[in-house]
């Protein structure tokens, strides 16, 4: 937890650590008055069952504090969303289709790649597509997961932090191949990203004007 290579790391599991914790607390304290009352009133102990009529404090209670923890687990994810969803405006655009079973990655200048190449430290805005089934756009190091659907685009954003390779998954089935859609996000410095691309585009122009020749 809090080790990624992302802007979005911090955020996400603070808000899963949160609810992690609340969740923890009240399995503890619940497990806890379960086998409290159990012993307290066996039937051993009381023979004669006897009528409560309430208490007014304890139902004020258990009715404010899970309220506010809701609240709490609430306005962090609320905040986590609000930062996906504000996509800077200088932000490096590239085309991302899925199929059944790849992604395939469009740059600005209508180059391809079957991996995902990003300069470091700067944003990326990812719009994603389908041409057949849904997919979803999953990386892990980023926690950054985005449905990919036929007919409609999506878009997410993210800005690595960190230079390296990490996985992009497919988190949705998406048929008999879905676990093999695997690709990578290779993160360079920006001006070794800029010499790949413009290497990278230059050479494949190349090839189909020698294919057309």
């Amino acid at each position: 937890m809090f080790e990624g290579a992302s802007n979005f790391v911090h955020s996400v599991d603070t808000a899963f650590l949160i609810v992690l914790v609340i969740s923890v607390a009240f399995l503890v304290l619940i497990t806890f008055l379960m086998i409290f009352f159990v012993i307290k009133y066996s039937r051993k102990k009381n023979p004669k069952a006897e009528n409560i009529h309430g208490n007014v404090p304890l139902e004020i209670a258990w009715t404010v504090i899970p309220t506010i923890l809701v609240l709490v687990m609430f306005w962090f994810g609320w905040t986590g969303y609000k930062e996906m969803s504000e996509i800077p405006e200088d932000a490096y655009v590239i085309d991302v289709t899925g199929q059944m079973w790849q992604w395939k990655f469009k740059y600005e200048n209508n180059f391809e790649s079957d991996s995902l190449f990003v300069p470091v430290n700067k944003p990326i805005k990812l719009r994603l597509h389908s041409l057949d089934v849904n997919h979803a756009f999953f990386v892990p190091a980023f926690r950054v997961k985005k449905d990919v659907l036929p007919n409609r685009n999506n878009v997410t954003w993210f800005t690595a932090t960190e230079t390296g390779e990490f996985e992009i998954l497919c988190a949705e089935y998406c048929g008999m191949n879905h676990s093999y859609m695997l690709s990578k996000v290779i993160v360079l410095p920006e001006y070794e990203f800029n010499e790949w691309l413009k290497k990278d585009s230059s050479s494949s122009i190349s090839t189909l004007s020698s294919a057309s020749e």
